[in-house]
């Protein structure tokens, strides 16, 4: 088998399936990503991501996650947004949502496509008399995606620890095909950032302690999707009214100019940017049932609306404190802590700035519907 050949239909093969970018590396492409691990985790910047810290010897080193693999192929999807994703952060009475969140599940759409070039490969080689075997990975399995993508060419990791393109910008899944087939390999991608820091600058949480590194406890994505829990007080006011991710970084990238259209029909935004308080009453059913096939669905009911009374808390709007109220006694300890903080946050907000539901300036019987004009009766830990 002309291996060069071969290497060079795959890759035609993966664009026709709707990749945007593919490249190979070898599984030992990577030796410096094992010890950056270590040191991630040893500083506890994993936050409550137990899986970083388990399995780290297969993670680090993907020649031993599987022994017999001889390339690693990587390849890019890109799901661009149709509209400036920051754009939402004024809207304070609204959810921001992550743009890779807005359309349907990236794991189920990328993976079925990894998986037909995956048998293209298998039966191709099966044609050249060669015996090949696959294994295919969407970000969950113990594979560091971004390294792989930097090895195999398809862009590096940014400042802000992502992957950057010049052919593609910032918005792009990643997903994996090991082999068993020795295929040729292709350059690895040095870094264009430059003297650039827009990234590091915009987060919100200052969560870069240093270019190219991130404290996950401080990231408002980590924040919204994997903490469990009341989120530390100091870090809610600066939330906004981001409800799952969180997309700063990645949408001030100068990079972006280049960003091509999503070619994938799914990852039309379809989440949009929903009503706090039309969030705020969900039960868990109503919950799985506006985020069926959506990968928000993966944090439940009470993450997300312990997130949304964050951002109610944020939006200093008197109109959400009834919403909040009737959140104070919720059965789940998170959402009931972040109810009677939002309710303390916009009684003191009305107590500093008479208003009613509408925002202007009102009389006493007017501010009582709203409680602004008495904050004592709706502090943290009352019920109205």
């Amino acid at each position: 088998m002309d291996r060069l050949a071969f290497g060079n239909r795959l890759k035609e093969q993966a664009l026709a399936e709707g990749f945007s970018a593919v490249g190979s590396c070898a599984p030992s492409a990577i030796p410096e990503a094992a010890g950056r691990l270590a040191a991630f985790v040893a500083a506890g910047r994993h936050g409550q991501m137990g899986w970083m810290a388990e399995r780290m010897g297969w993670r680090g080193d993907p020649a031993a996650l599987w022994p017999e693999a001889r390339t690693v192929i990587m390849l890019a999807e890109v799901y661009t947004p149709e509209a400036d994703p920051l754009a939402v952060l004024g809207r304070r009475d609204r959810a921001a949502v992550s743009v890779y969140a807005q359309g349907k599940d990236y794991h189920d759409l990328a993976k079925k496509r990894l998986k037909r070039v995956g048998r293209w490969l298998i039966d191709e080689a099966r044609k050249g008399s060669v015996s090949a075997e696959i294994k295919v990975f969407v970000d969950t399995a113990p594979v560091m995606e971004k390294p792989l993508g930097q090895a195999a060419g398809i862009g590096w990791q940014g400042k802000h620890t992502n992957l950057v393109s010049r052919d593609l910008g910032s918005w792009f899944f990643l997903g994996a095909i090991f082999t068993t087939l020795d295929l040729p390999k292709d350059a690895g991608e040095a870094d264009h950032c430059g003297s650039c820091r827009a990234c590091l600058d915009i987060c919100p949480t200052g969560a870069f302690p240093a270019p190219y590194q991130l404290d996950a406890r401080r990231c408002i994505s980590y924040l919204t999707i994997e903490h469990r829990g009341p989120v530390a007080e100091e870090l809610r006011a600066l939330m906004g009214n981001r409800v799952y991710g969180c997309d700063d970084c990645l949408a001030v990238c100068p990079w972006n100019k280049f960003a091509v259209e999503a070619r994938e029909l799914g990852y039309a935004a379809r989440v949009g940017a929903p009503a706090l308080a039309d969030l705020a009453v969900l039960d868990d059913a109503a919950f799985r049932a506006r985020f069926s096939g959506s990968p928000i669905k993966r944090i439940g009911r009470d993450r997300m609306v312990r997130n949304v009374l964050y951002a109610i808390g944020n939006s200093g709007d008197p109109a959400l404190l009834p919403v909040a109220a009737g959140l104070v006694a919720d059965p789940d300890p998170a959402v009931a802590d972040a109810a009677r903080w939002a309710v303390g946050r916009l009684a003191e907000k009305c107590a500093n700035s008479p208003c009613d539901a509408k925002g202007a300036g009102h009389e006493a019987d007017s501010a009582a519907s709203c409680g602004c004009s008495k904050p004592e009766q709706t502090r943290p830990g009352r019920q109205e």
